[in-house]
């Protein structure tokens, strides 16, 4: 009995148009995206609180409460925060103003130029005899509310205030 003689020409042939594809989806899956760097999967920026508070007219402390949520995420170590003068450098270099700043798409996209991963946005308002805190913890990707925390203290308690943000932080 004889044995069919091996034609490797025509194995080849009938094989490269796979082998072609394998080699596509190799090449399109190592450079399709870049793995993030530690300190890019844990980036997270924080904004300033915003005053909510109706016929607001009293002193903004908003900078205050985002500097104790930021005191808080930082000491918790479970995300790297990117500093302000970074955040405040890239929307000079954009000439983004404050009325920009408004609308949270603006916002997430300048998470996206300074590395950040996450956000954290909020607000308080002040009504009769309570302060009332709401931040959340956003995904800069997605747009996603990933988390959303609300406090309450006195009014007249400056303290307390602080307190709250940092109580919130430690939550989110």
């Amino acid at each position: 009995m004889r044995l069919p003689r091996y034609r490797g020409n025509a194995v080849l042939r009938a094989l490269a148009p796979l082998f072609c594809i394998l080699l596509m989806h190799l090449f399109l899956s190592s450079c399709a995206t870049e793995p993030l760097r530690d300190d890019q999967a844990k980036g997270l920026a924080v904004w300033d609180m915003e005053d909510m508070s109706p016929g607001s007219s009293r002193i903004d402390i908003g900078e205050l409460l985002s500097a104790r949520v930021v005191e808080v995420l930082k000491n918790r170590g479970d995300y790297t925060v990117v500093e302000r003068t970074r955040i405040l450098r890239v929307l000079e270099e954009l000439r983004i103003g404050s009325s920009s700043l408004a609308d949270e798409e603006t916002r997430l996209r300048v998470g996206k130029l300074v590395g950040a991963r996450f956000m954290v946005f909020g607000g308080y308002q002040i009504i009769g005899k309570k302060m009332r805190l709401d931040i959340r913890l956003v995904e800069v990707e997605t747009g996603k509310v990933l988390k959303a925390v609300q406090k309450t203290t006195a009014s007249s308690d400056i303290s307390g205030w602080l307190d709250a943000a940092g109580k919130a932080a430690a939550e989110l």
